[in-house]
């Protein structure tokens, strides 16, 4: 008998990709990196008040495009916490690292790897290190997540 293949890593698979040519050609059309949380943190400091347009546009775009792919999407197990408490705290933590970085994940491990960015695989180094320290923090000694 046939044993099923896990095939989620396929979802992955594509959504990298799909980040990667948004990453690319968002470069080639602003002559930028396409960080989210510089395209966010511009909007909300009002540091990117010239760019206003093309940064409302992707945000849409962000929060738009899984509309019209939802009738492929499955149940999926995320595995996230029920705890409302620890997903608000994950993501102000979130939010506060990407400041002190100066960027995120999209902006330093797609994009700036992708560059050959020092700076950009420094940050990526770090921000996967003190995520894996979190995971073995609150999730395996505190028992929080």
């Amino acid at each position: 008998m046939l044993e099923t293949i896990p095939v989620d890593w396929i979802w992955g698979l594509i959504g990298g990709l799909m980040i990667g040519l948004g990453g690319a050609v968002y470069l080639l059309a602003n002559g930028r990196i396409m960080g989210a949380s510089g395209i966010i943190g511009g909007l909300v400091d009002r540091s990117g008040l010239d760019t206003w347009k093309e940064r409302v546009v992707f945000l849409a775009g962000v929060f738009l495009l899984p509309i019209p792919l939802y009738p492929m999407y499955r149940a999926v197990d995320t595995h996230i916490t029920s705890n409302i408490a620890v997903i608000v705290a994950a993501g102000l933590l979130v939010g506060i690292g990407t400041r002190i970085a100066n960027g995120c994940t999209s902006g330093h491990g797609v994009c700036g790897i992708s560059r050959l960015s020092l700076r950009g695989l420094v940050a990526t180094v770090f921000y996967i290190m003190a995520g894996g320290f979190a995971v073995i923090i609150f999730r395996h000694m505190l028992g929080w997540v």
